[in-house]
């Protein structure tokens, strides 16, 4: 799947079946559903699920815990729009 591709599907009611759950979660954040988004991430252990949680706090508002997660997913605490953000870690997990 295309990042394209992956941005337009967030127009369908429901994920595309075959995401990982780091790009599910990205999907709900898109969708304006933010609770989703970090039920599905909380509990994961891979530096993505860190990653992505990293990215929900910081759209949060609390850049501590952002920081936290971002060192867990041994990422740079990103410094750019949260849109550009969701961009970049979208198309890297869609790569992997």
């Amino acid at each position: 799947m295309t990042l394209f591709d992956f941005q337009q599907s967030v127009t369908n009611p429901e994920p595309p079946a075959t995401l990982a759950p780091e790009l599910r979660a990205l999907w709900h954040d898109a969708r304006g559903d933010w609770r989703a988004a970090h039920e599905t991430v909380q509990d994961l252990t891979t530096p993505a699920a860190a990653w992505v949680h990293a990215y929900l706090h910081r759209k949060e508002g609390d850049q501590g815990n952002a920081r936290y997660w971002y060192q867990r997913a041994a990422q740079p605490v990103y410094s750019g729009s949260l849109d550009d953000e969701w961009d970049h870690i979208a198309g890297v997990l869609l790569q992997a």
